[in-house]
């Protein structure tokens, strides 16, 4: 059995020395019976022979198993051991010599177990002491490996293997030498203690075997539990609608589930390359994508990262993406993979889409109203330049009636008209960028002169109103990153809030104020507040509620409007009563990149 252990696997050495052991200790066993039966000194000399024989492959299999077994011994003392018993058998067979006896005598008849059998006797052969010699550093050899696994902490192995092949040699090297040196009438029979040690060595590997069908039956175990785990993995990947992929970095290599290539159009059976998958990815988002995955393979943000894109598929429909990967590092600390799963967001883009047109229109309306209030305001603030021009063309007019007209006065006219006529300008270019429909578009702006556009603009109102605007906004704050329309439109909704909540009040608590400040490293915080009654306690939480108003004819909709303006570029808007009496609106905005970096 341990031979066709063998056979199936090479590294299995161990078996192989332990199956010729026991073959060894059968062959001595037949050459012991054949002596046994010997009728004539001549017919002892065969068996002797071959006796030398299975000694050799007898004791070199033993003292390679010990090596092998225990994983100890010095591989210079094995290789001795099996160079002597090598000239011991070449002596026997090469030179014909009988390595026992010098002269054998006829044989002997004696009673043994109850049959007769026949004994050697003779004069010993001085060589024998050559072979015994060779068993004695077996033993040693033996002992040594034995020590050498008792401290390693293989005292189990240590003593069964290394006790039981000195005991039972020991004590055939003892039988054969009282038989042969002590001349005692009584048969060679060494075989016996030889099979002792095989069933010893047998009761080790059995062990072994045993073990190693316990880890078999371990491993069919796990590998029912992993296929049980795995379907439980593709139960929930296909409920979540997820693919899941690996990217191995050092091959360059992918792959991916089945789920995952349907999200990108890939046939189950297509090859996967890295350059085939970024090749479907659309052309816009390839180059963030890369850098997106470079800075996680690199260690950004611990090595994840999660992202969204779009997927150009062979018949021309784009689908969105999103994707979280994870970075995987080897013992060196070096990436060498990347998994992931993705899955379809389309759906959710263009409702985000669909929602943000929709804010957009929302916030044009919202524009539009706000500018009905401001219309007288802006109508006397336009009017003001457009007589100024008229009175200076009357003016200029008179003057070219004279035969010798006042050239040097005449362009000072037409210098206040120009004036005029730009001031008049800018006043239109402010109002239509307000009514004018337009998306997000963001860019780095000055809070000073946002503050500023917006206190120009409502200046008639306020003067009407019999309202002072305090400005404070200190100078060298960093520029914000937002849409400077779309942010006038919030500034504005809040100072008119202001002054609406200022009716009926007196003549000095009829101040809005507007300022700014930095606030911490990453934002800005715009505030204006008024010395009004200030907002009622259980409306407080849902001022920025759709529909929700102090007003006795307000809509409810420009603090909503503006919550949303305001988070869309990345802030948070907040309103609070004031200690000294009125509200206060608050709200940040990021500082541009730009801004941080210088």
């Amino acid at each position: 059995m341990y031979f066709l252990i063998w056979c199936r696997n090479r590294d299995s050495r161990a078996e192989l020395f332990f199956a010729v052991t026991a073959a060894s200790t059968t062959a001595i066993a037949f050459s012991e019976l054949w002596i046994m039966r010997a009728q004539t000194a001549a017919d002892f000399v065969a068996p002797l022979r071959w006796a030398q024989l299975s000694l050799f492959f007898m004791f070199v299999s033993i003292t390679w198993f010990v090596r092998i077994y225990l994983n100890a011994g010095r591989p210079w003392l094995a290789w001795t051991i099996t160079g002597l018993r090598t000239v011991y058998l070449l002596l026997t067979f090469v030179a014909g010599l009988n390595v026992n006896y010098q002269t054998v005598a006829p044989p002997r008849q004696i009673q043994f177990l109850g049959e007769s059998i026949s004994v050697l006797g003779g004069v010993p052969n001085p060589l024998m002491a050559f072979g015994q010699f060779g068993v004695l550093l077996i033993l040693v050899f033996t002992v040594d490996a034995s020590v050498t696994a008792w401290r390693r902490g293989d005292r189990r192995k240590a003593v069964t293997v290394g006790g039981s092949v000195d005991f039972f040699i020991l004590a055939g090297l003892a039988t054969v030498s009282v038989v042969i040196w002590g001349n005692v009438q009584a048969p060679i029979v060494i075989s016996h203690c030889y099979l002792g040690l095989v069933l010893v060595m047998g009761y080790e590997m059995s062990r072994d075997v045993l073990r190693a069908s316990q880890l078999v039956h371990d491993l069919q175990a796990s590998e029912a539990g992993l296929r049980e785990s795995e379907a439980r993995m593709n139960l929930a990947v296909e409920a979540g609608d997820f693919g899941i992929w690996i990217w191995d970095l050092a091959r360059n290599e992918i792959w991916a589930s089945d789920s995952w290539r349907a999200l990108f159009g890939i046939a189950p059976g297509e090859p996967l390359t890295v350059d085939g998958v970024m090749r479907r990815v659309h052309p816009e988002d390839r180059d963030t994508l890369r850098q997106t995955q470079a800075s996680a393979i690199a260690g950004g943000n611990a090595g994840r990262y999660d992202t969204e894109y779009r997927v150009l598929l062979p018949d021309g429909t784009i689908r969105w993406i999103g994707s979280r990967a994870r970075v995987e590092t080897d013992a060196s600390g070096n990436a060498s993979r990347i998994r992931g799963a993705s899955r379809e967001v389309t759906a959710r883009k263009q409702a985000e889409q669909e929602t943000l047109r929709l804010r957009q229109e929302i916030a044009h309306a919202g524009r539009v109203s706000m500018m009905g209030q401001l219309a007288s305001g802006l109508a006397h603030e336009i009017n003001q330049p457009l007589a100024s021009i008229l009175r200076n063309a009357e003016a200029a007019e008179l003057f070219l009636q004279d035969p010798s007209p006042d050239l040097d006065e005449i362009r000072a006219i037409l210098a206040d008209i120009r004036a005029d006529d730009e001031r008049a300008g800018h006043v239109i270019e402010r109002m239509r960028g307000l009514l004018k429909r337009q998306t997000l578009d963001a860019r780095c702006l000055d809070v000073g002169s946002l503050v500023g556009d917006v206190a120009a603009l409502v200046r008639v109102d306020a003067a009407a109103r019999q309202v002072k605007l305090d400005l404070e906004v200190p100078g060298g704050l960093p520029l914000v990153r937002g849409d400077r329309v779309h942010l006038q439109q919030v500034l504005l909704n809040l100072v008119l809030n202001g002054m609406d909540a200022l009716n009926g009040g007196t003549r000095e608590q009829r101040r809005v104020s507007m300022t700014a400040r930095l606030n911490g490293a990453q934002t800005i915080e715009i505030a204006v507040g008024d010395a009004g009654p200030g907002i009622p306690a259980d409306m407080l939480a849902r001022v920025f509620d759709p529909f929700v108003t102090t007003k006795p004819h307000g809509m409810g909709m420009g603090l909503a409007i503006s919550r949303t303006i305001v988070e869309a570029h990345g802030g948070r808007i907040w309103a609070e009563n004031k200690a000294g009496g009125g509200a206060a609106f608050r709200f940040t905005l990021p500082i541009a990149e730009e801004a941080v970096a210088s």
